[in-house]
């Protein structure tokens, strides 16, 4: 018993001068490494943003000079963006549209379809599973011929039906395979203990599972607006009046200040205008957003 309680006593010696040893060595660069890199990544993924808005700033003589910031900043390219007979506010409403109906679509049918996959047992989940996550991997190009011909003889070209319709194709996996992990990290016992309390499985999805998935059904609602938010493709072909056309379709239109003006400025400021709501949104429910990608990390 001495022997074992002097070497507990040592112990706290022993461990503060390993402490001391290793302040002693000097800068921590394995900590100094690591915020360079993280510095290296902002300024690589922000970088652009900041050019884009920069340019937003230029004159059309100035576009081209490589300056970090313009010598004589003019909002003339945000007048001009807001100029044209109100085109573009027409166009961020139809974006706003779009997108709000893909998102509560999307999140409808994902939510059920991954609550059936992760909690509920039957043959061939997980092929299901498979298919949802192979149609995200398809090519959009692919289909759109085919898509275009459809809505064509249905009638549907410059509706907004022909395209929620394939963004909600591309957006429902992407929450499927969020939602599915999410699912699956919530405790059995829940479910058990609201079945003995008397609840029928639709009850304790609706009173218990379903209102602790918040985070996460929340943080799949931002990231699937922010993807029907930003989709051209489709956009671009099923919409050929500007009573129909989405924002990124609408910026590619743009003519410019003048009739024979390059419209990078324009084009720049119309990408900064449709970029703060997306910035807003992320900086508001960040918390929710980080608390929903990763509470299906640890159980």
């Amino acid at each position: 018993m001495t022997i074992q309680t002097a070497a507990q006593t040592t112990r706290p010696g022993v461990r503060s001068s390993r402490d001391a040893a290793r302040m002693r060595r000097g800068i921590p660069w394995g900590s100094i490494g690591t915020y360079v890199l993280l510095a290296a990544i902002t300024f690589f993924c922000l970088a652009p943003f900041y050019w884009m808005f920069v340019t937003s700033l230029k004159g059309s003589n100035e576009i081209f000079d490589n300056s970090l910031w313009p010598i004589n900043p003019t909002l003339d390219n945000y007048a001009a963006v807001f100029g044209a007979q109100n085109t573009f506010v027409f166009a961020l409403r139809n974006s706003a549209i779009i997108a709000s109906c893909v998102t509560v679509i999307a999140l409808f049918f994902g939510v059920t379809a991954a609550y059936a996959i992760a909690r509920l047992e039957f043959r061939g989940k997980n092929v299901v599973l498979g298919l949802f996550l192979a149609t995200s991997m398809f090519p959009g190009v692919a289909i759109l011929t085919p898509l275009f011909q459809l809505f064509a003889d249905l009638g549907w070209i410059n509706t907004y039906q022909a395209m929620i319709i394939p963004d909600i194709s591309f957006a429902l996996p992407l929450g499927v395979y969020i939602l599915v992990s999410f699912f699956r990290a919530m405790p059995w016992e829940l479910e058990a203990a609201a079945l003995v309390d008397g609840c029928t499985r639709g009850q304790a999805f609706r009173r218990i599972i379903l209102p602790l998935a918040v985070p996460g059904v929340f943080t799949t609602a931002i990231l699937v607006f922010i993807s029907a938010w930003n989709e051209f493709m489709i956009a671009n072909a099923m919409s050929q009046t500007p009573a129909a056309q989405p924002v990124t379709v609408a910026i590619a239109q743009f003519t410019g200040i003048s009739q024979y003006d390059k419209p990078y400025g324009t084009q720049m400021a119309a990408g900064v205008i449709v970029t703060i709501p997306l910035i807003i949104i992320v900086l508001i429910f960040q918390r929710r957003i980080v608390s929903g990608l990763t509470a299906g990390g640890v159980k």
